[in-house]
């Protein structure tokens, strides 16, 4: 046994067994190749804080954002595939493909490659498909991670750069589907093109110039499907993937976030380690989410653009519609009023630039100002590593539940013309109906979201001073009846209480006992005084958890409860165990 296991070392360590080892050759060669890699590029500075111990809370609501992850990594799969057999050139051709109906049709070198990858390429159409559906799935996976982070209050400090760079990711896929949709150059996609054509030239003095830069020339010219595809496989991908590593750095460097509950505190995460636990639950996800993309691309149809045929000028396709995640400007688009200023021999078309031009940059910056404006009006400066109940957070909710109404109600106004159609209505009266209901819709949904907030606030409350309802109804002496309440658990307590109280913001006086004005002048005053308004409306019918005290009482009442309920079981005619009857 001993030679055996002398045998086996003398493999790994050269010794005699009285002089010490020495490394091999090839130990030193690779300790070498490390330390000038060490040297010039830092990795073990660079790496000291990424360990591969690191902690991950679990929770099924942060799989939104994996969703987001791996739906992009299948997007970079799929495309890198699609860009070896795409042709984006506009040269005219005569298409001879094996796909019949449009065999000896004049069309661009772009819509016959694209034909040619779903019919003649082996995989390709199940590609394509992939491929967009995975760009449908990307874009709603963020927009609904973001919901998440927002109303569970993840965007506080330290992650408001986070929170800006999730926005610019949004607005990055957007553009990313609009670029990519177009590219098969099929009439569908060219009618969307036009239309993006006539947006820019609705921007004043500069409209045409943009136009002409884009398009080479004159719409539709020959150079806006190549451009459009260097933009869609080099500049934005590139912005995407660098957006994509900062933001998962930082999510590393901050920490995860994680749900109150015993033992989790702002210092410290619980959950699984990063290896192998979690890395072995987000490969596996990585796998269902390419199985269900896979699943869609192979089972339903999505963008035939052999139907729609090639793009002609001339010509638009008979209920066109873009892809889901761009039809809210364009139900704007559809239902604002014919509003025009006519200025030296000028017409500023503001039924095109406020739902086109304006909106969707003024939501955009609504987003991003968010966080800072709740902490300039709560004047909470602390990290925050806790997630909160969006329960807790009624304002916050609400205006949440305000911008999803506005978003839904102008989605919906983009199928204005499907909606009459299919249930037999008129355009017209659809139209008037959503010009009101994208203004009074919003006020609607924050008053009812709030006001809902609140009242899961009274009934966590209740829970916590009373119990919870046991179904036990009990009759007193005097032929009343009651329904017994038992205290909740302490697990169930902890979170419930895991949360501050909030405190209503009051201005200081513009000026002092002795007549000295506050610093900042007017302009403080007024910013005082319209954050103590925001701050009133915020938290002033919130339902603060109960004190200590409160919490004291409201146990000692319920061991008393206990006991009489218990007594009362005992003594009571459907008590269990032998009595005297039987």
């Amino acid at each position: 046994m001993s030679a055996d296991n002398g045998r086996k070392t003398s493999k790994v360590a050269s010794t005699n067994g009285t002089e010490p080892a020495t490394p091999s050759r090839s130990t030193k060669a690779a300790g070498a190749v490390a330390n000038w890699a060490d040297d010039r590029l830092g990795l073990a500075k660079a790496t000291k804080g990424m360990s591969l111990r690191k902690v991950f809370p679990d929770h099924w609501s942060f799989m939104l954002g994996e969703i987001a992850l791996w739906s992009f990594v299948v997007l970079l799969l799929t495309g890198v595939f699609l860009t070896l057999f795409f042709d984006p050139s506009m040269t005219e051709v005569r298409y001879e493909g094996s796909y019949d109906p449009l065999r000896g049709v004049e069309m661009s070198r772009a819509f016959a490659s694209a034909l040619e990858i779903s019919f003649d390429v082996r995989g390709g159409l199940l590609m394509r498909q992939m491929h967009h559906w995975a760009a449908m799935i990307f874009i709603g996976a963020m927009m609904i991670h973001l919901m998440r982070v927002f109303l569970t209050g993840a965007f506080r400090k330290p992650r408001e750069v986070n929170w800006i760079i999730g926005c610019l990711l949004l607005l990055l896929g957007t553009l990313e589907g609009f670029t990519g949709y177009s590219l098969p150059d099929d009439l569908l996609s060219g009618t969307g093109v036009r239309a993006a054509d006539g947006f820019m030239k609705a921007s004043p003095v500069v409209g045409t110039y943009m136009s002409f830069f884009l398009f080479g020339g004159e719409f539709p010219g020959d150079q806006i499907i190549p451009r459009l595809y260097s933009i869609h496989i080099l500049l934005v991908p590139g912005l995407l993937l660098a957006l994509i590593t900062a933001h998962l750095i930082l999510v590393v460097y901050h920490k995860h976030t994680q749900w109150p509950g015993p033992g989790k505190t702002e210092a410290n995460v619980v959950g699984p380690p990063l290896m192998p636990i979690y890395m072995a639950k987000a490969g596996g996800f990585f796998f269902i989410v390419f199985g269900i993309v896979a699943m869609l691309g192979g089972l339903f149809t999505l963008n035939p653009v052999w139907k729609f045929g090639p793009y002609d000028p001339s010509k638009v396709t008979a209920g066109s519609q873009p892809d889901w995640y761009m039809g809210w400007p364009d139900g704007l688009l559809r239902i604002i009023p014919a509003w025009e200023t006519h200025l030296w021999g000028h017409t500023v078309s503001w039924n095109i630039m406020i739902p086109i031009l304006i909106m969707p940059p003024l939501m955009l910056m609504v987003l991003i100002a968010l966080p800072f404006v709740e902490a300039w009006v709560t004047g909470d400066k602390r990290e925050h590593h806790l997630l909160q109940r969006p329960r807790n957070a009624p304002t916050r909710t609400a205006v949440m539940a305000a911008l999803v109404t506005f978003y839904g109600l102008s989605w919906a106004a983009g199928g204005n013309d499907i909606i009459a159609i299919k249930m037999h209505l008129s355009i017209n009266e659809i139209t008037y109906f959503m010009r009101a209901a994208v203004i009074l819709g919003p006020i609607i949904a924050f008053i009812i979201a709030r006001r809902w907030c609140i009242s899961l606030q009274r009934h966590d409350e209740g829970k916590l001073l009373h119990g919870y309802e046991t179904g036990v109804i009990v009759r007193s002496p005097d032929g009343g009846y009651a329904e017994k309440h038992l205290p909740i658990s302490e697990t169930a307590a902890y979170v419930l209480t895991a949360r501050d109280r909030e405190e209503v913001y009051s201005p200081d006086a513009a000026s002092d006992d002795a007549g000295v004005a506050a610093p900042g002048g007017r302009v403080a005053e007024v910013a005082a005084k319209m954050r103590g308004r925001l701050s009133t409306l915020m938290f002033a019918d919130n339902v603060q958890k109960p004190t200590a005290e409160e919490m004291h009482e409201s146990q000692h009442h319920a061991e008393h409860e206990l006991h009489e309920l218990e007594h009362q079981i005992a003594a009571g005619p459907n008590k269990h165990g032998p009595t005297s009857d039987h």
